[in-house]
């Protein structure tokens, strides 16, 4: 029986850790023990899951008193970005395993750390990357595995979040670079460890710009020059262009935007998910586009922008021995326009173009996290063929990537990754 303890009661806590472990996987596993910096959401989570009526609810400072008297054996981390690394060493400290929510931390220094600490310790760390699981991304890999286009030899990849998404990190505390890393750091490492998994090929050298173009107090639809406003109680908001998109004339019909309809009074401590996205506290960036060069010849060409008409990514994969294509649309209900199936087209160097139909599955993350839910809280499926589950250098990898981003951009000048990294050695297979 493993022995839980949560750091950080958010959504994702709730909705991808306790639920499942209440409901599915409570015969190997229980919930012990809650740590939070806020009361409030540990009342709302024991409301939620009545279940968990009698778990001891622990502070901050009280790590190491929950792990004494829970007798825990994994922690679980899903507090804000910037907190994990604490969390994570406290934990491989006392010995436990990790499974932590990506991004794994904020810095490339912060990375480093972690994996000293694990190597110092009997617990091991595991970054919950649910995206690799989706059906289509393991099909991806399973292609690449198979040899279909030979050595990889460039990946073009362009995300695309609307501004129902996009908006959302400019409104709560991922708007501010010492909690979130930047975007580059918080949304990106779920993209940039995609293609280091599928590639299995180690970054070395960034290259990249990123800008603020429509978020913050220049952005060119902001109604007025005002900081401080909040979306629950703004007097412009009539006027502004992002609320009207999702939202009708009253405030009493229903809201479709969870960032929009928050109450003026504040649920959680000194917390509000519907600050202004015009506002001039607003420091990091919302476009980018960069180019990374592997250590065995790959080539990756990253774009991402977050306010856009709808949501979704293109992803090419080129090879010595042919191409493969897929083109995904996120959140049906909010692309304004009809929505082609999803298919993986494969193109043999020479041959004729296969279209493949991959089998899905229900679940969150396009089916991904119920299955990555199974290896977390039953271990790693043993029938499947190749490694997965992520670990602590996979995260710190996909985290050195998303700081190069933003450095380059910065600095005007390629970045490499071992110097972000300290140099530190990493096995190749990660």
């Amino acid at each position: 029986m493993e022995r839980i303890v949560v750091c950080g009661l958010s959504n994702r806590a709730l909705g991808m850790f306790i639920k499942p472990v209440i409901e599915k996987f409570a015969h190997t596993n229980k919930i012990v023990g809650f740590l939070d910096i806020d009361e409030t959401r540990v009342e709302l989570c024991k409301a939620r899951f009545p279940e968990l009526v009698d778990v001891p609810f622990y502070s901050p400072i009280q790590f190491s008193q929950m792990v004494k008297e829970t007798e825990a054996t994994t922690v679980i981390v899903t507090s804000r970005d910037d907190t994990h690394v604490e969390y994570i060493i406290q934990g491989l400290e006392h010995d436990l395993n990790v499974i932590s929510e990506k991004p794994m931390v904020t810095t490339s220094e912060d990375a480093t750390r972690v994996m000293k600490a694990e190597e110092a310790s009997k617990g091991k760390v595991i970054v919950a990357f649910n995206y690799r699981y989706n059906p289509f991304h393991r099909k991806i890999k399973e292609m690449i595995l198979e040899g279909k286009i030979g050595r990889v030899t460039s990946i073009d990849l362009n995300w695309y979040i609307d501004t129902y998404h996009g908006a959302s990190y400019f409104k709560r505390w991922n708007r501010k670079r010492e909690f979130s890393g930047g975007l580059s750091v918080h949304k990106s490492t779920h993209h940039f460890d995609l293609v280091n998994w599928w590639i299995d090929q180690l970054p070395e050298e960034v290259f990249a710009y990123g800008a603020l173009n429509y978020y913050g107090k220049e952005g060119e639809l902001n109604p007025s020059p005002v900081d401080n406003r909040y979306c629950g109680t703004c007097p412009e908001k009539r006027a502004c262009d992002y609320y009207t998109r999702w939202s009708n004339r009253t405030d009493s019909v229903s809201v479709r935007d969870d960032h929009i309809k928050a109450e003026s009074k504040e649920t959680y401590r000194n917390y509000r998910p519907d600050a202004c996205i015009f506002d001039h506290e607003i420091e990091i960036e919302d476009t980018y586009v960069a180019t990374v060069k592997y250590n065995r010849g790959a080539l990756l060409s990253y774009s991402i922008n977050f306010s856009l008409p709808y949501e979704g990514y293109r992803l090419a994969i080129n090879g010595t021995k042919g191409r493969i294509e897929t083109q995904e649309f996120h959140e049906l209900s909010r692309v304004p326009f009809p929505v082609p199936e999803q298919t993986i087209d494969y193109f043999p160097l020479f041959g004729s173009k296969e279209v493949i139909h991959v089998v899905q599955t229900e679940g969150g993350h396009g089916g991904g996290d119920p299955i990555i839910q199974e290896d977390l809280f039953l271990g790693p499926d043993p029938f499947r063929s190749y490694e997965i589950l992520a670990g602590s250098k996979a995260g710190a990898y996909s985290i050195a990537v998303g700081e190069a981003v933003w450095k380059s951009s910065q600095q005007n000048q390629p970045i490499k990754i071992n110097q972000l990294l300290r140099n530190l050695e990493m096995e190749r297979n990660y």
